[in-house]
Formats: C-alpha cells, structure tokens, sequence
C-alpha cells in the first residue's frame, strides 16, 4: 500500500538513541500506563482546539495542528511512521439562524453538510409531520402521505432513521426545508449529512426538543405559524490525512493494529470524541517503544476525517491489497472511551475471530470491576471497513449522548468532560490484550475472505465513488451560499 508523504511545520521531533531495549510483557505495558500522563495528552488537545476556534475538524488548522502532535509523539527511532493523504469534500455551515412564529430567535446547531439557503434565507409556513418513536418519525414514505409539505417549512422530529433520510423525503414532498427538533433534552449534538448526500437534501435546522414539541402542540390546535431558516454553507475539496506508527520489531506478515480517529466534529475539541482514544494510543506507543521481542507487528493509526463519514478509515481499508488485508490479524477500534458517566461495551461480531480480542478485553475489565458486557457493532466507527474485509475485530466504547456523555459533538467536549478513571482502566485492558497478541496470535484465526456482511471490499470502494460523485456535484453548486469562500 502506498503511503504518501507530506511536508509539516514540525518542531521539536522526539530524538531517542537506540537503546538496549526489555523484553516485552503484558505486565510491563499495563504498568506503564499512567492517568498523569493521559491527562496530560488531552490537555494538549483541548489547547490545540482553543488555539483553534474551539475544534480540531477535518479541513481546518485544528486537525493539522492535531496531526503535527501525534507526528512529534512518534517518530522515533523505534516506529515507521507514515503519513497517508487523501482528499475530500469539505463542508462548513459559517452562521445558521431560526426565527419562530412570534419572530424570536432560536438558537440552531449546524450539521455537517448542511445545504446551505440563499442569502434572504426561507421564510415558509410550518407544517407538522407525524411523530413515530416506534419506527422513527419522517423515515418512510408512508409517514408522509397525509402531510402537505409544499413550499413549507417542515417540523420533523429527530431519531430513528439518519436524518438525510428525512431530508430526502421532505424535498421529494416540496419542502423548502426542515426544522429538526430534538428527540431528548437538552442542546441537540451535531452530526454528519454524509458528502454522498450533496445535492440530495433541503436545508435543514436543528432546535430543542421543548421548543419543537411547542410549535408542534401550536399547530395541532390549528394555529398557522411560519418560521424562517437561513444557512451560510461553504463547499470545497481539502487534503487530510491518517497517521500511521508501526513497530519496527515484528513479523510484517501479522500485525496487530489499534485505531482512534483524532478529528472532532466543528462543534468543539472533541476531547472524549475521541481525545480520549488518541491519547489512549499515544500512550501505547510510548510503552512498546521501549520494549522488544515482539513476535508480532502492532500498528497504531489515527484516523481522519472520521466525523464526516469514516472517511479516513475507509480509505485505508479501501487501499489495502488482499495480501495487505490477510497481514492484518486483528483489528481493535478505541473511539470514546472516557466517556463522563461511562458503560463498558466491549464490540463483539458474528466473526468468530472477534471473540480472540473480545474476551480478553471483557475479562480484564470485570476483574477491573467494571460492569463491562459485549455490544454489537454499529456503522458509525472506523471498525467499519476492517470489518467489511473480514478483519477479526473489537474494542471498547464507554458512550455517547446522554446519560454517559452529555456533551456529545458539542463545545463543551473539554477536558472536564472525560472520566480520566475510566480512560485509565480502558486503555490498561488495550495495553493487556494488544501486548498478548504481539507475543502470540495463538487463537486468533485468520480474516473471512467470504465476507459476513452483505459488504465487503467492492462495497468500500463504492463509497469512495460515491463520494468522488458527490464533490464533483458539489462544484457544480455554489461554493459558498454567501458571501466568499476560505480556504485554510
């Protein structure tokens, strides 16, 4: 696989004199992780995001600053580093206002995506949509029959389906857009449209649940409300990167990885999302540089632009040859483990060989004692592609959105949003299991070449299609909705 090399502002890179070096054991690793030194690690990151507009998202300074940190954690003498480029389309929503029925302003949180309005914004009656929290509200056709969305402004509620699900259908009924109220309490989290979707949607925005609940109960008592929404959007192609840090110590032919995305949504630094993971592996790197008698390669990686769809991990797999996929053994996903009010799911799959990394993460976490069970993977991490190539793969993840972590993709994702206790126990278990496998691979069956999801490789790099599609559309489109355009 091909890896290509980019040119940073680097300074101060770490310089190590090749030492006489321990041999490894899972006992020296987990001794080695300290809660200090994690701590220190997501303050550095939180002040790359202060510095930065208060984020470290793909295609802004915050994720460059964020990959030169990991750069000057890891080269060193003992690591390959790599640092593999790749582009995408760029999104950014630079202001977006809601006024209501009685010309209030009601604050908004941007999406990821979102199609920006004209600069005079939408000025539309409101019309309801149905509310469905069995099988999610405004997801399925027949959910709208009854609704005459045209040249209005519909209120849908949010959950149940991806929300460009409900954009979709609201533009196939004559909506000029939708105000998406929220299905819990409290600040709605941002999240992702998907570049794929550019050209697909309506301008959307995102609001309280209590204030959409209220214009709801207006309009259901036959009040006519009109409300406005207007969306300043910029589109444009950006290069981003994954870092990737292997031991030189090892055979090349079973390597172990570990990943952590290390971008963050617009919204805020994304310390637990996923500080928390990037600083969990910075440690890892730090105490198997220190070691050797690896029997086996463990690769760390640092996944970009993540929040925008799994894009960097996608790209990843999407690149690997089958010798290239055959060579990676196991894959471990370590996305918001810190995670304030936590759970301990450990990510277990219908491939038999999940169990090889699983188990052992669960057993460490219940003698920890952690309440640790096994949950099922999703298709909102970077386990994704590794799964789809038949990679047997697990990991932790401690939750997000209330009540584990409140400020899930939003600005107060600091520092003080992170149960450093629980990163602590987390990233031991990582530190265990991963430095088993480096000495042994006993147990752990090679990859599925017939692949256990309907997806597998053919289908990543459809994505990729896809997604060259939808940022030559998104040319074709206005760049920016108003004004001009920046670039970083």
């Amino acid at each position: 696989m091909k890896h290509t090399a980019i040119t940073l502002p680097l300074a101060g890179l770490l310089a190590s004199q090749v030492l006489a070096l321990e041999p490894l054991t899972p006992e020296k690793i987990e001794a080695d992780v300290k809660s200090e030194e994690l701590s220190n690690n997501l303050w550095d990151l939180d002040r790359i995001g202060a510095a930065n507009n208060g984020t470290r998202a793909f295609g802004l300074p915050g994720y460059l600053a964020s990959v030169e940190y990991v750069l000057n954690r890891t080269r060193v003498p003992e690591f390959d580093v790599h640092v593999q480029a790749f582009n995408h389309t760029f999104a950014q929503v630079r202001s977006i206002s809601v006024t209501g029925p009685d010309g209030e302003d009601v604050a908004a949180v941007p999406l990821i995506y979102n199609p920006g309005t004209e600069a005079a914004g939408i000025s539309a009656p409101l019309v309801d949509t149905p509310v469905d929290d069995e099988r999610g509200s405004a997801c399925f056709e027949d959910q709208w029959t009854s609704t005459d969305a045209t040249d209005k402004l519909a209120l849908v509620k949010r959950g149940g389906c991806a929300i460009s699900d409900k954009l979709k259908l609201a533009k196939a009924h004559g909506a000029l857009g939708v105000i998406l109220y929220n299905n819990v309490e409290g600040t709605p989290s941002s999240a992702t449209l998907g570049a794929e979707n550019i050209g697909l949607l309506v301008p959307v925005g995102t609001i309280q649940q209590d204030i959409g609940e209220a214009w709801s109960a207006r309009l259901a008592a036959g009040e006519q409300l009109t409300a406005s929404l207007t969306v300043d959007a910029e589109f444009d192609t950006r290069e981003t990167w994954n870092v990737l840090a292997e031991t030189k110590a090892g055979d090349p032919s079973n390597v172990i990885m570990l990943g952590a995305h290390l971008d963050s949504v617009q919204a805020g630094p994304g310390i637990n999302d996923d500080g928390s993971g990037t600083s969990a592996l910075l440690e890892l790197a730090t105490a198997f540089r220190a070691y050797d008698g690896f029997a086996n390669k463990v690769r760390f990686a640092w996944w970009g632009a993540e929040e925008s769809g799994l894009i960097g991990s996608l790209y990843y797999t999407s690149q690997l040859t089958e010798e290239e996929a055959d060579h990676v053994r196991f894959y471990f996903n370590y996305d918001m483990i810190g995670s304030p009010t936590p759970q301990f799911a450990v990510y277990t799959g219908d491939n038999e060989g999940d169990l090889a990394g699983a188990q052992p993460l669960k057993d460490y976490l219940v003698a920890a004692g952690r309440d640790a069970y096994f949950g099922s993977f999703g298709s909102s991490s970077d386990y994704v592609g590794f799964l789809e190539l038949g990679i047997p793969s697990s990991g932790i993840f401690t939750g997000a959105g209330a009540p584990t972590d409140p400020c899930y993709h939003l600005a107060c994702d600091t520092v003080s949003n992170v149960n450093v206790e629980a990163l602590t126990t987390n990233t031991k278990a990582a530190a265990v299991v991963a430095a088993r496998m480096a000495l042994s691979l006993e147990g752990v069956p090679p990859r599925t070449k017939t692949s256990l999801n309907p997806r597998d490789k053919s289908h990543i790099q459809a994505q990729f299609s896809k997604w060259k599609m939808a940022a030559e559309h998104a040319l074709l489109e206005k760049s920016c909705s108003h004004g001009e355009k920046t670039t970083v």
